[in-house]
């Protein structure tokens, strides 16, 4: 039945294995290791599959050991998880300690535990089928107060019942008149005499009538269409000078002064996010603040004991002194914890897999002061968060840029995302900090939607030539704007502008495109046509740090519209991630983690400011430090 059995250190030295087949499982149990075991994203199941395989692993974190149990994926074994359990503990009582180039002969051992797992799982499978227990039966669920009848609504229930036969009584034609019988002529007369007093107004109503008539008539006379008087005043002969399409020569003299601080500050790497920890969060803020308690203890004795560490940590306080921690004790810290991530703008979903990160890495563990679980809960949370945070492949725009430059084409990069998340803002700070190494940029303006937004990037490019005039550049004009007006074709006017770069030898193109909602599918077409179309070197996504569970949304829409409306095989979608409004929400964090966690491509650049060099790199440690206050 089982094919493989293997037991492993986390470093990925093999201890001891059982091979049935004779085939080699490695490559199993190394996509195990880099899928599952490093990345963290599967081990809440303990279950992993490849091609025609599959894997149930157990973690041992007092030993840093890994056991595995390598199968065929359509034979369906219900002992696995008990037989690894019994199998862990046969290993740990058999060799306590753990040192590399020693023998272990388990096999014994192995045919033992394997031989009752497999005989207590035959039983359980020839056994009858046990009766539901009352806890579980439908009867149980019933209330007392459900099954009491109330007199009152038996009553009204009555009394409904016997209105609606009344209703039905009433609706019957008579079978016979009472008192004595009317002839046709009365009843006529009587029904002349009903429609004439219907049709005949009282003195009242009449005069009613009259005074509504005559104040309609007034305000008829009064209300006569009039042209509307604007404030400032203005006609038609105005509209050539209200204009802002085209630059006025007066614009070209107002510029060149603004912001001359700015120019070199941005040459190089982009700058990391600053580390600001108000709380003690990392280890050795732990052990300043427990020494600064201590002090206040022994200065005042008579005063009340002031409280420890606040933020994250405290949550695990409750478990100091364990002898080996179980997930059951950990469960209440861990629920508190899943909470205060919500708390800081963690999607739900990531919030839950950061949580049982932790638990599987504290899970075994022996502990014995409120120092070390700190530690061991920052270091669980840090190694979590460089796992999501990290990139499958590094994004080095600089080196790319020159390595294009080198072949004769322009780099080119698609700016996309929902509505009013400063796209073309951070685009501009992105031009800025290409020109500051000595990139000359080409914008391409195929935003043909919303109003102002040519005008918009024009103005950006007036600043960013006033800032990096040619003069400083060898005669270079070092950022130029391609525009065709509003109503055309995105993806047509994005192909010229590459084109034009080309030719004029232009090093990066910057193409800003409209905003879109995620569920809008005429847009998503168009955006996945622009892209197939153009063939970008990058694709980043624009999204806002302030959003929290939409972001998986917007995230997921986005790749999903790209990958099904593109006919190419092996679609273009979604590289990195810009994240805007950094600055906007203090400690909240939590927008980066979902983001990178859903897409598993990196944040790029963060915008931090309003200015051309409020643009920032991610930093872990930053984040790690806010998500622990």
């Amino acid at each position: 039945m089982l094919d493989f059995v293997v037991v492993f250190t986390k470093g990925g030295v093999v201890l001891w294995n059982s091979n049935e087949s004779g085939q080699n499982y490695s490559s199993c149990i190394n996509s195990l290791i880099r899928g599952v075991i490093l990345e963290e994203r599967n081990t809440e199941s303990k279950y992993f599959e490849e091609d025609h395989l599959a894997v149930q692993f157990k973690l041992d974190n007092e030993l840093d050991l890994v056991y595995a149990a390598v199968f065929q994926k359509v034979i369906k074994l219900n002992y696995l998880d008990n037989f690894l359990s019994e199998m862990q503990l046969a290993f740990k009582e058999k060799f306590s300690e753990i040192a590399l180039g020693n023998d272990y002969d388990f096999e014994q051992e192995f045919r033992s535990v394997l031989s009752a797992a497999e005989e207590a799982s035959a039983k359980q499978g020839k056994a009858p089928k046990a009766m539901r227990s009352y806890n579980e039966s439908q009867k149980s669920k019933k209330t007392v107060a459900s099954m009491i009848e109330d007199p009152k609504k038996s009553s009204s229930s009555a009394t409904t019942a016997a209105s609606e036969k009344r209703v039905n009584i009433q609706e019957s034609p008579p079978s016979s008149t009472a008192g004595s019988p009317r002839s046709n002529e009365d009843i006529i007369q009587e029904n002349r005499r009903k429609l004439r007093e219907k049709l005949t107004p009282t003195k009242k109503a009449a005069q009613e009538s009259r005074a509504s008539k005559a104040q309609q008539s007034t305000q008829s006379e009064k209300a006569g269409k009039k042209p509307r008087v604007w404030d400032l005043g203005g006609n038609s002969k105005d509209a050539v000078l209200l204009d802002r399409s085209k630059d006025a020569p007066e614009d070209q003299v107002q510029v060149p002064s603004i912001h001359n601080e700015l120019v070199g500050t941005m040459q190089g790497q982009i700058p990391d996010l600053d580390e600001q920890s108000d709380s003690p969060s990392d280890e050795s803020d732990v052990d300043d603040y427990e020494e600064q308690q201590q002090q206040r203890r022994q200065a005042a004795p008579t005063q009340r004991k002031p409280k420890s560490s606040s933020g994250l940590l405290s949550y695990f306080k409750g478990i100091v002194g364990a002898k080996t921690m179980t997930r059951q004790e950990l469960q209440p810290a861990l629920e508190k914890m899943r909470d205060h991530l919500i708390s800081k703008n963690v999607a739900s979903e990531i919030a839950a897999k950061l949580c049982d990160s932790v638990a599987t890495s504290l899970e075994g563990k022996q502990l014995g002061t409120f120092d070390s679980i700190a530690s061991q809960v920052r270091d669980a949370l840090t190694q979590s968060l460089v796992r999501i945070l990290s990139p499958k492949r590094r994004i080095d725009i600089i080196r790319d840029a020159l390595e294009s430059k080198r072949n004769g084409r322009p780099y080119t990069i698609i700016f996309c995302g929902v509505n009013g998340v400063g796209k073309s803002t951070n685009l501009a700070k992105i031009c800025f900090w290409l020109i500051e190494n000595d990139f000359n940029v080409l914008i391409a303006a195929c935003d043909t939607f919303r109003a102002g937004a040519v005008e918009q990037l024009r103005t950006h490019t007036r600043h960013l030539n006033a800032l990096h005039p040619p003069a400083k550049h060898q005669n270079r004009q070092m950022v130029q704007l391609y525009e065709k007006g509003y109503g055309k074709d995105a993806a047509g006017i994005a192909m010229e502008a590459i084109k034009f770069a080309h030719d004029t030898k232009v090093d990066v193109v910057l193409v800003d495109t409209a905003g879109r909602m995620q569920d809008n599918e005429p847009l998503m077409r168009s955006l996945s046509k622009l892209i197939k179309v153009n063939n970008p070197d990058l694709v980043l996504f624009v999204g806002e740090a302030l959003v929290g569970n939409e972001a998986v949304d917007q995230l997921v829409k986005f790749n999903q519209s790209l990958a099904d409306y593109s006919s190419h095989e092996n679609p273009h979608i979604i590289d990195g991630i810009v994240l805007t409004k950094f600055d906007t929400i203090d400690d909240k964090v939590g927008a980066a983690i979902s983001m990178t966690y859903i897409t598993g491509q990196p944040i790029v650049f963060v915008g931090t400011g309003q200015t051309y060099a409020d643009l920032k790199a991610i930093n872990v440690n930053a984040v790690v430090s806010s998500l622990m206050k």
